[in-house]
């Protein structure tokens, strides 16, 4: 792998601040000689980069927390190239870099143990990144502590969170890589969870709570499980979850859950399979909006979002956002239907001014 210059990396951060732009100018050789110590020394602290690097691969030996990276991607030839990291987790789409060019990304990436599921494999120690794309090129990269992000905290199910293995994918897996520098996912969704076993199991929201900071946002969505949970138990779940995330100071966000891919003969999806409505009548859906009201919550109706989005393509299209081809599987999200799903969250999220817009990436 072509490594690209210290010194021309150094110029590049201070003329373009490592923002989250394309870079494609020369940066004259007098620039780069003034600013050589840049890339490794920010602020008194030790930067990590290239060193930790194959051509596919970075691996940095650094504790639990949340930390920024910056990239440069680009070579001697075209580059498509696009990261992952930690449990399958899309931190950077594919983004292209013309021959002899050079573009510099950023994003913010949350590190812990379990690195996946909270009740899962612990995973790798450390920040582990993958190189993908259809012609990947990373020219350099540095790694710091994050000194100022702001966190959205996912609280959910088998269809948010990071799956670790193909072909299952959750939303909140896909949704870091909409997400600029200084704002990061920290995906605490868990397989199988109602909001019954999430509250009472000490690794999920006895875990999670204490870890909110005034300001990040909580977004909730938890239904799909609750299949035996009747309606009063399931408000007042919904509104134990609300409060905890206020009493920490953070910003509670209701989300309702994606349809399940169950069509009427009419093409429809106006039934309570495919709408999540359980076995004792309860309207997932509906509750967790009268919650949102009454409770003054932010709401993210994804319900209405995919079952729009889900109907609009048909029998057929929709097939693709989950895994029906693969597993004969109407509930879980394909890599497709997961991407898919979190761009409608990233769009909500900005609607409702719970990001700025200059956070989030277009597509």
């Amino acid at each position: 792998m072509r490594r690209f210059n210290i010194a021309v990396l150094a110029a590049l951060t201070l003329t373009a601040g490592l923002t989250a732009v394309p870079v494609a100018q020369a940066v004259p050789a007098a620039q780069a000689a003034q600013a050589t110590h840049a890339v490794h020394a920010h602020g008194g602290r030790a930067l990590l980069g290239i060193a930790n690097c194959t051509a596919t691969a970075c691996h940095f030996d650094v504790p639990p927390g949340t930390y920024d990276v910056t990239v440069v991607l680009g070579g001697d030839t075209g580059s498509s190239t696009s990261v992952s990291g930690e449990t399958r987790r899309a931190l950077l789409p594919e983004t292209a870099a013309p021959a002899g060019e050079r573009v510099v990304r950023g994003f913010t990436v949350d590190v812990r143990t379990p690195e996946g599921e909270p009740t899962g494999a612990d995973g790798t120690p450390g920040l582990d990144l993958a190189l993908g794309g259809s012609a990947p090129a990373l020219a350099d990269i540095r790694v710091s502590p994050a000194r100022h992000a702001r966190q959205i905290f996912l609280v959910g199910d088998s269809t948010v969170c990071d799956q670790p293995a193909d072909p299952y994918t959750g939303w909140g897996q896909q949704l870091p890589q909409y997400l600029r520098k200084g704002v990061s996912v920290a995906n605490y969704a868990d397989s199988g969870e109602s909001t019954v076993t999430y509250l009472g199991n000490p690794l999920l929201w006895a875990t999670v709570r204490p870890l909110i900071r005034p300001g990040d946002l909580v977004l909730v969505q938890l239904a799909h499980n609750d299949k035996t949970t009747d309606e009063a138990t399931y408000r007042a779940n919904l509104e134990t979850l609300v409060a905890g995330v206020r009493e920490q100071g953070g910003r509670p966000v209701l989300v309702t859950p994606i349809v399940r891919r169950w069509f009427n003969a009419d093409g429809t999806l106006n039934n309570g399979t495919a709408l999540l409505v359980n076995g004792l009548g309860v309207d997932h859906p509906a509750v967790i909006r009268s919650v949102a009201a009454a409770q003054d919550v932010p709401l993210i109706d994804l319900t209405a979002k995919t079952k729009a989005l889900v109907e609009s393509l048909g029998v057929e299209g929709s097939k693709a956002l989950y895994l029906y081809n693969e597993k004969r599987d109407n509930t879980h999200t394909s890599v497709n239907g997961a991407t898919v799903y979190a761009g409608l969250v990233r769009d909500e999220l900005v609607a409702l001014h719970l990001v700025p817009r200059g956070t989030v990436r277009a597509g």
